[in-house]
């Protein structure tokens, strides 16, 4: 296992001590987590995401998405359907996966899609106004938002 020095970032970062334990625990999550099934996440625009997971053989029914928090988790129960078969050769995996992915502040789903077995999720950044960037006004002016360039 890697093991890594943030005593560069604590010199200059105030607040960001949270940091650490979240990427040791992605660490140790990542290398628990088996491999099936695949998947991309895309970077669609600034602030939009899509993650595209392969789910052949799989129905609305028997896959489950919840978001938690900052946690997104998506489960698949493959149902019996009862008949027995002889496979001479078994290479479509039909087996039941939970895959865990970390979210970042103030990201969300906003949807999900399942067609063709590619199970897709839309996600979005939507930062508060509060959040947003403000010039702070010398001797008592009301502070004013910041426009930012959009891409």
């Amino acid at each position: 296992m890697r093991t890594f020095d943030f005593a560069p970032l604590y010199r200059s970062t105030i607040g960001f001590d949270h940091l650490t334990s979240l990427l040791d625990a992605v660490a140790q999550r990542e290398q628990s987590q088996p491999s099936y099934p695949p998947y991309n996440i895309e970077l669609l625009s600034k602030d939009q995401y899509r993650i595209t997971m392969a789910v052949a053989g799989f129905v609305e029914s028997e896959v489950q998405i919840q978001s938690e928090r900052q946690t997104l988790t998506v489960k698949g129960k493959k149902s019996e359907d009862g008949k027995e078969r002889n496979y001479l050769h078994q290479g479509i995996a039909g087996r039941n996966f939970e895959r865990v992915f970390q979210l970042a502040d103030h990201v969300k789903v906003t949807g999900a899609t399942l067609e063709n077995g590619l199970l897709n999720i839309d996600l979005v950044r939507e930062i508060p106004e509060i959040m947003k960037p403000r010039q702070i006004a010398i001797n008592g002016k009301a502070p004013q938002l910041l426009e930012t360039a959009t891409a």
